[in-house]
């Protein structure tokens, strides 16, 4: 982890606070457009099955563009990479709110520009995180990465509260997706004013894009993708299915947990930064990871709402505290020419192992109701473990120092 080098505000560069208002317009809009998606696909004439597919084909193009980010991205360059998926953000949101075409709205999604996950979205992620670290000034890049983070979440959460808007008004429609590119033009106002700096350290020819992290990256996309693997057993749309049906829980009662749970997660942004520079960012990861797998599994065995609620609460507040610690580590592991690859290879690996552990969650369930959670806690305990026993002695970067 680099040494902090001040904390305030004021520390900040000007192109890190650009970046930040970027993030937090397009995290505005994928969290209204999370909620008016799934109403407009409700109401329209396309079947279960073709919403499927788009749905696959969003998942599927994060991992996609992340990939091809990975191999060009610093050829082309951060900031005119930046702008140009802005640009196809745009259109991409234009799409989805002016058509039902199944064939459009594949090839749209398939940008990997759209997301329903306001934290980690696709190659933008992998760019800022990527582009961060250089434009940080007098902030410490890992809290730099809370900060992040928690204005990801926060301007979701906003964004999701203003889609019952639409329901006020008139009533939801596909053309409040407007909202996509709209978010990607004021947004673009901004990245176009972006200096140089963010292309500090990349590589400026086509080839080879890692060279000596090449194994380390391997390794850790390998152990990202189990992790991202088995968090994909518990998502959001299975919690609310296990409360249902185990304890008749209302849609009111839901509506408030999962509203807890992303200010939970803000505040364990901020409180692994701070972790992080007592301990190392490995540590953080880890030994806030473990407790939280275990919290997830308890969830299965919990014998009422009040407890299994009350779990869900507590590993919320673990759980994403190895977020920030995590796009910290990646940077620290890497030389600075080789960022933008390794964030992208990474979070690729992330987004093309989550969409196959749902598959799996109807033959769990003969198991049991609570099958997949201990699915999930089981598979997460055994990424951390594998991460601390591979990485506790590999060294950072030149120049980088950390508790590690």
């Amino acid at each position: 982890m680099v040494p902090p080098r001040g904390g305030g505000a004021h520390g900040l560069t000007a192109d890190g606070r650009r970046i930040l208002w970027v993030q937090a317009l397009r995290a505005f809009s994928y969290g209204f457009g999370s909620v008016v998606l799934g109403v407009s696909f409700a109401r329209s004439e396309l079947s279960g099955t073709q919403v499927g597919i788009v749905l696959a084909a969003m998942l599927a193009g994060s991992a996609l563009a992340s990939f091809g980010l990975a191999r060009y991205g610093d050829a082309l360059g951060r900031r005119r990479a930046y702008v140009g998926l802005l640009v196809v953000m745009a259109v991409a949101g234009t799409v989805f709110a002016f058509t039902e075409s199944l064939g459009a709205l594949v090839l749209a999604a398939l940008t990997g520009t759209l997301s329903t996950d306001v934290v980690e979205s696709g190659p933008f992620t992998s760019l800022e995180q990527a582009m961060l670290p250089a434009v940080a000034g007098e902030r410490d890049p890992t809290r730099l990465f809370g900060t992040y983070n928690t204005i990801a979440t926060l301007a979701g959460s906003l964004g999701a509260l203003a889609a019952a808007v639409p329901a006020l008004v008139g009533g939801v429609d596909q053309r409040w997706l407007l909202v996509y590119p709209a978010a990607a033009t004021l947004a673009l106002v901004v990245a176009v004013k972006l200096s140089s700096a963010v292309d500090t350290g990349s590589r400026s020819q086509v080839g080879r894009p890692l060279q000596r992290s090449r194994s380390i990256v391997r390794r850790l996309s390998e152990l990202f993708a189990l992790d991202s693997f088995a968090g994909g057993f518990v998502i959001q749309a299975f919690i609310a299915y296990f409360f249902v049906t185990k304890f008749g829980t209302s849609a009111e009662t839901l509506a408030v947990v999962f509203f807890a749970l992303g200010i939970l997660q803000a505040v364990s942004f901020q409180a692994a930064v701070r972790l992080a520079a007592r301990i190392g960012l490995l540590r953080t990861m880890v030994f806030t990871h473990l407790p939280s797998n275990l919290l997830l599994a308890a969830i299965a065995f919990a014998p009422t709402q009040e407890t299994s609620i009350a779990l869900l609460l507590a590993r919320s507040l673990l759980s994403q505290m190895d977020v920030p610690a995590r796009q910290g580590y990646v940077v620290a592991l890497v030389d600075p020419s080789e960022r933008t690859a390794a964030t992208a290879y990474t979070n690729g690996a992330r987004y093309a192992a989550r969409p196959f552990a749902p598959l799996l969650i109807g033959p769990l369930l003969t198991i049991g109701l609570g099958a997949p959670f201990v699915a999930a806690g089981a598979l997460k305990s055994v990424y951390d473990v594998s991460l601390y026993s591979l990485f506790r002695d590999t060294p950072l970067a030149s120049g980088l120092d950390s508790p590690d």
